[in-house]
Order: structure tokens, then C-alpha cells, then sequence
């Protein structure tokens, strides 16, 4: 059985976290950034994963599965406030939202 060297595999989680807030901080879609707060939510269980798998324990499969229970709240929550942003204001451009703020 092959297996990966640890430090390889935080690199590979480290990359990922780097993607999803190079993604939060680049794109002005509301909804692209919510998917890249979710990306980052992904490379931070994975850490907790191969952290559990390293040393033989549950204990970071359990974090994760308590991490995916959060992030299904927050994308449900984020998901409705995005929703009624788009119904009220006809746009998902936080640009576009931010001159809205200064208007009012």
C-alpha cells in the first residue's frame, strides 16, 4: 500500500484553502464567494482528517462530520439572506450593492 507523506498532504489542504480565498477575495459574485468560503470549509476538515488518520484516532472524522453539520447551516442560512438579496435589489454583484449602501 502506497501512502502519502503528511507533509503532502497539508500542503494539498493548504493549496486548497489558498484557492477558496483567493476565490472570496477576487470574485464579486455573492454566490461564487459563498462556494469559496465552502472550499475553505473543506480544506480545514481535511486537515482535521489526515490529523485523526496520522495519529489513529476518530476524534477528527468526528470534527468533521460536526463541520459538515455547520456548513449545511450556513450555506442554508446564506442561501436565503442571497435569495431575498437578489429579489429586493435584482442583483448578486457586491459592487453593485455597495453603491446601493451609499444611496440610502
Amino acid at each position: 500500500m502506497v501512502t502519502i507523506p503528511v507533509e503532502i498532504q497539508i500542503l494539498f489542504a493548504g493549496l486548497l484553502f489558498l484557492i477558496g480565498l483567493i476565490g472570496l477575495l477576487v470574485r464579486r459574485n455573492v454566490i461564487f464567494m459563498l462556494m469559496s468560503i465552502e472550499v475553505m470549509f473543506n480544506a480545514a476538515g481535511m486537515v482535521f482528517i489526515i490529523a485523526g488518520a496520522h495519529w489513529a484516532q476518530v476524534d477528527g472524522q468526528v470534527m468533521f462530520i460536526f463541520m459538515l453539520a455547520v456548513t449545511a447551516a450556513e450555506v442554508s442560512v446564506g442561501l436565503a439572506i442571497i435569495l431575498q438579496m437578489f429579489h429586493h435589489y435584482k442583483t448578486l454583484d457586491v459592487d453593485e450593492l455597495n453603491k446601493l449602501k451609499e444611496i440610502n
